[in-house]
């Protein structure tokens, strides 16, 4: 199965210019998301991990149950002020500004091998941020899972010293 023919492209939006990839699509079609996932899985297969992290939101979407498949566990990657425990934040840099991210301070164990999914692979800011933050508790990051990759931005460029895998490329 093409998983890129389950995804909706509509045009300029949300601005003039851009080219939106919309996953709803995808994740509607019950045996496009199971390929979806288990495709994913296949790239990781033979990597000892531990934990799957993904970031908020959509990251979730996949993490789940790709750690529900691998059997391990899940831990999300929240923006600022919505996990209710103990937390480290990581701030990083946007175009204009700047955003943060924050993960439990609980929820990795030094050593503890870490696979970070999320739905799109762009400019690679979230996802240095997420890394950043397993690392900071002691974790490993074995691979940094995408269902797309936006090869023109370049974020692969930014996770070179990490194993990166997309099934879809535009």
């Amino acid at each position: 199965m093409d998983l890129k023919d389950k995804i909706r492209v509509i045009e300029d939006f949300p601005a003039k210019g851009i080219s939106f990839k919309d996953i709803t699509t995808l994740l509607k079609d019950a045996n496009g998301l199971k390929e979806c996932i288990n495709q994913m899985a296949g790239r990781f297969k033979g990597v000892s991990v531990d934990l799957v992290v993904g970031p908020e939101s959509r990251g979730f979407i996949f993490a789940t149950p790709l750690a529900y498949l691998l059997g391990t566990g899940f831990v999300p990657v929240r923006k600022p002020g919505k996990l209710p425990a103990e937390t480290i934040k990581f701030e990083y840099k946007l175009e204009y500004g700047t955003d943060s991210l924050e993960i439990h301070k609980d929820s990795i164990k030094p050593g503890q091998k870490v696979l970070i999914v999320d739905d799109l692979l762009a400019t690679g800011g979230t996802m240095i941020a997420a890394a950043k933050l397993v690392e900071q508790l002691g974790g490993e990051v074995v691979g940094l899972g995408f269902l797309i990759e936006l090869e023109d931005l370049k974020g692969r460029d930014k996770l070179s010293k990490y194993k990166v895998e997309s099934l879809i490329k535009y």
